[in-house]
């Protein structure tokens, strides 16, 4: 079949086998420099593996440390007409890559809030590997079936009052204003159910008891903080409050379980979570090219690689991994606070990196590689071996 691109809103519904093996075998490539330097696990256990900072995690622990590597993912396969997703895709070709290296690289397909996702994935730890020395947590869900069997969803809201701010439009590129409401009480706790802290403890917990985490495991999970222009929708929006929850769960955890446990700040980038976000894609776009001016400008796998291989154990006052040190330097974001004041509709690309972006947005799906033929015929069922 031949597969193009379909965008709607901030994702796109197809996604391209070949590009995605160009993304996956590109990051390989960069994880390679760091052989030898990263030594972060041996048997690492991946949770939300298949795309942006948890597939750029699992590259950089196999191929920069040579990790073993098992990933919780729920993506899905092709079915007729219809492609499978992009971190089918990603986790189908790493999973090939891994194997012609000799290293041990499977994935479990289902929910991860779960409890039968957790007990499967024990039982292939004592199966395969023994013990799991490096739990990496980089789960992004827009909603969480409670134990109980009842549904919540994540919210993208202010807490307490709203927030007016410049915007853009990615359909159309144009920069405007937008209003984001406050969260009521209920939508601001069910996104600290869905992406707070909570289930990061309950895979820990269930490790712990089933006697499959390693003595002295560590544990990361990821998180951001960004500048003061985007606090009202981030930080301390209903995502911050989440992300708090997450902080205070890493405390709770290496006090629980005795074992290293942090959260890493991480640099601002194009994924399918950041581009949902209110204000946030203009943000980005505008600071693409600050970075890229300074030299400074990472992706995922270069930002993994950094926390594995030099970052891992260094923390600032707060005890944060600060992975967003080069975004955070005064110079760029002096010049991101002088393009948001000036940046319009109209002077948008003098001050954007608009298709640094939407490289990157297209390149999430595996479009917009060099090297790929998309007027050929493609086979979109990539089958993935069962773990």
């Amino acid at each position: 079949m031949l597969i193009e691109p379909k965008v709607r809103g901030f994702i796109c519904t197809t996604a391209h086998p070949d590009g995605c093996r160009a993304a996956v075998q590109a990051q390989i490539q960069t994880a390679r420099k760091y052989a030898g330097k990263t030594d972060a696990g041996k048997r690492v256990l991946v949770i939300g593996g298949s795309t942006g900072y948890g597939l750029a995690s699992r590259i950089a622990l196999a191929f920069g440390g040579g990790a073993a590597t098992l990933n919780v993912m729920f993506e899905r396969p092709a079915a007729g007409a219809r492609t499978a997703t992009a971190g089918w895709y990603n986790t189908a070709a790493f999973e090939a890559e891994a194997t012609k290296a000799g290293l041990y690289a499977k994935s479990v397909n289902g929910d991860a809030f779960s409890a039968e996702v957790k007990a499967r994935v024990v039982d292939i730890v004592k199966r395969d590997l023994g013990t799991v020395d490096m739990v990496v947590y980089s789960l992004a869900a827009p909603r969480r079936t409670m134990p109980d069997g009842t549904a919540v969803s994540s919210v993208l809201k202010t807490v307490g009052e709203s927030f007016t701010n410049k915007t853009i439009d990615l359909r159309t590129n144009e920069v405007g204003e937008i209003t984001v409401p406050p969260a009521t009480k209920e939508e601001t706790d069910a996104t600290v159910k869905v992406m707070g802290g909570e289930d990061w403890a309950a895979w820990i917990d269930a490790l712990q008891a089933a006697g499959v985490l390693a003595d002295g495991a560590r544990t990361v999970a990821y998180s951001y903080i960004g500048p003061v222009l985007t606090h009202p929708i981030y930080l301390n929006g209903t995502i911050g409050m989440a992300k708090r929850d997450l902080y205070y769960t890493a405390q709770a955890i290496a006090k629980k379980h005795g074992i290293f446990a942090r959260v890493s700040v991480n640099k601002a980038l194009v994924t399918q979570s950041s581009s949902a976000i209110p204000v946030v894609p203009l943000y980005i776009s505008l600071l693409y090219k600050a970075m890229k001016k300074a030299g400074t400008h990472e992706g995922c796998i270069e930002q993994m690689c950094r926390l594995f291989a030099e970052k891992l154990h260094t923390t600032d006052d707060a005890g944060y991994i600060r992975l967003d040190d080069l975004e955070m330097e005064e110079s760029v974001q002096q010049e991101v606070a002088k393009a948001w004041k000036e940046v319009t509709t109209q002077n948008l690309t003098d001050y954007a990196d608009l298709d640094g972006y939407w490289d990157d947005f297209y390149r999430m799906f595996g479009f917009r590689w060099e090297g790929v033929d998309y007027a050929a015929d493609t086979d979109a069922d990539v089958p993935i071996a069962e773990a």
